[in-house]
């Protein structure tokens, strides 16, 4: 049957049930209703309940009708029979389809077979779907419709519920842990004046009211070292920034980021808490320090290893910490790498290595270390090596999970690393230097260690996810084709 048929038939159910004084799309489920997961834990043959869902399945054997009833917490059988609910009421399920949003109030039971259901002794039609659940209920397969119509993921396939339920318990294990240790939640401005705190391309709009531009942040982490500044010695946020650049099955333009700040502290200090927190998070999501990740076992138990960033990178491609981002570039395409680039920024060039790199990073954690220091503006530079930076990142599974600093609190070498970045760039100086962040260091910011987790990354490892779309809700999607 076409899907305009299907359509048709179910508006035609809905003026029926409207008809016989259905008060359809109102919410008037049953008194006293309980969510089912209590219904099955709690079970007491003989006892009344009142519960609401979706219907997922329908039996029909002649007077008796069997469904399957959902919600949020599980699934539990009802059993429906005219005796119970009077001829009336039960052929008015004639009109009742799979996917619609009932609610019931009955006694509990155990069939023959041992299964925990509800002899229904009335029930509510609170919704009419109009519109069939997809593939009959097998599982739905087209990827683009998955996350474009992401709630009939939900509904289709509960292995996507259940990475989404664990997105919620990671999040609430990171909150748990960083409230543990003494840090404040905080939460800082999504619309900034002048893009800053990170390397990438901004959203631009304007604000009316006061005529001027603005932009998504692409990371918080500007605000939160004024709060140090102020006094807040330990902050974290956990918030959603914005880059308008490429999509991919590790990139999407609108992320979740982690960032912690601690005052007296540095990159040594975020490096075990890095550890910590994430160890503690396994713990709390997995039950277990070792998992599988795309057919690859991971172990995430302590000590997790070190790499030199730069130690690499000369041995891989001959790159040199004072190299200018030409001679960079010269090298990687040496080495048969970035094929017909052009100019490219340091920043630029870094990104590309990087992305060599993760192709074939470490499987267990492992923190990369030694960052030059011209691709790192905001970390403070080794005492013995001004050309090589306190800094790491930090991969699993050849994912970047992770960032940090030992955060630099000098203004004057602050501001004069933003000007060389201006000069890098060819940008105009009055847009691209945040004058409020380096006032703030001229008041004096304590020494500190600041880090940034990727949460949907993250997710993506616990769940064993292999794209990024597949751990947030509404990934952002090409707009759709007019004739469809």
């Amino acid at each position: 049957m076409e899907l305009n048929e299907i359509i048709a038939q179910r508006k035609a159910k809905f003026e029926r049930l409207s008809a016989k004084g259905a008060n359809l799309y109102y919410n008037q489920p049953f008194t006293g209703r309980i969510i089912i997961v209590d219904a099955l834990q709690d079970f007491q043959e003989g006892k009344s309940i009142s519960i609401s869902g979706r219907i997922i399945s329908r039996r029909s054997h002649g007077k008796v009708v069997f469904m399957d009833l959902r919600d949020s917490t599980g699934k539990i059988q009802l059993y429906i029979k005219s005796d119970f609910v009077g001829e009336e009421k039960f052929n008015s399920l004639e009109d009742v389809d799979i996917a619609d949003i009932i609610s019931v109030k009955g006694e509990l039971f155990k069939t023959h077979t041992g299964e925990l259901t509800v002899k229904v002794e009335d029930f509510v039609v609170l919704a009419k779907a109009l519109r069939p659940l997809p593939e009959k209920w097998h599982g739905l397969k087209d990827v683009e419709l998955r996350y474009r119509q992401r709630y009939l993921d939900l509904i289709a396939n509960e292995e996507v519920k259940k990475v989404f339920l664990t997105r919620s318990r990671i999040i609430k294990a990171i909150r748990n842990f960083l409230d543990d240790k003494g840090f404040l939640e905080v939460e800082t401005p999504m619309m900034h004046p002048i893009p800053g705190g990170a390397a990438g391309r901004p959203f631009k709009t304007h604000h009316n009211e006061y005529d001027s531009d603005l932009y998504l942040r692409i990371a918080p982490e500007l605000y939160l070292k004024q709060l140090l500044v102020g006094g807040l010695d330990k902050v974290y946020e956990i918030n959603r920034s914005f880059r308008n650049e490429g999509v991919s099955t590790r990139h999407n333009p609108e992320f979740t980021m982690l960032e912690v700040y601690c005052a007296y502290a540095n990159y040594e200090d975020m490096m075990q808490l890095a550890e910590d927190l994430i160890i503690y998070a396994a713990k709390e999501v997995l039950g277990d320090l070792s998992f599988l990740y795309q057919g690859k076992t991971i172990e995430l138990s302590s000590p997790w290893q070190r790499r030199s960033f730069a130690q690499l990178v000369k041995e891989r491609f001959g790159i040199e910490p004072e190299d200018e981002a030409g001679v960079m570039l010269n090298k990687l395409q040496a080495k048969g790498f970035a094929q017909g680039l052009g100019r490219l920024t340091r920043s630029q060039v870094a990104k590309i290595i990087e992305d060599i790199l993760e192709q074939d990073m470490f499987v267990n954690p492992t923190f990369v270390t030694d960052y030059f220091t011209n691709l790192c503006p905001l970390a403070k530079t080794k005492e013995n090596n001004p050309l090589i930076s306190e800094r790491f990142e930090l991969y699993v599974a050849g994912l970047e999970i992770g960032n940090a600093y030992s955060e630099l609190n000098n203004p004057i070498e602050q501001k004069r690393r933003f000007l060389d970045e201006i000069k890098e760039l060819g940008s105009d100086e009055k847009k691209a230097i945040d004058e409020d962040f380096i006032l703030a260091l001229e008041h004096g910011m304590p020494p500190a260690g600041g880090l940034g987790i990727g949460i949907d990354r993250l997710v993506m490892l616990f769940t064993g996810q292999p794209s990024i779309r597949d751990v947030i809700l509404f990934p952002l999607l090409r707009p759709e084709k007019e004739n469809q």
